[in-house]
């Protein structure tokens, strides 16, 4: 995926646990886990917003583009074969 996570990143750099994090953020340390691990489709702007307070940072520090190459990229979209 082009989007790269990096929410566990300011934390530690905060020298903040997760489950502090997740309380002060007001999410569960299981939503928190999804969200750190990009397995969340979808993110708030709420929570975003709550993140970067309580992180002091931007949206930019902990969400990121990275390209993909053409192959990935290829792979994601091709219709799946028939068995």
């Amino acid at each position: 995926m082009p989007i790269a996570v990096g929410i566990d990143v300011m934390p530690a750099r905060r020298k903040m646990s997760v489950g502090e994090l997740a309380d002060r953020v007001g999410i569960t340390p299981a939503n928190l886990a999804v969200l750190e691990n990009a397995r969340a489709k979808a993110v708030r702007f709420a929570t975003l917003a709550a993140l970067c307070e309580v992180l002091d940072c931007r949206p930019g520090d902990l969400l990121r583009w990275e390209a993909e190459d053409e192959e990935t990229a290829k792979s994601r979209t091709a219709p799946a074969e028939a068995p």
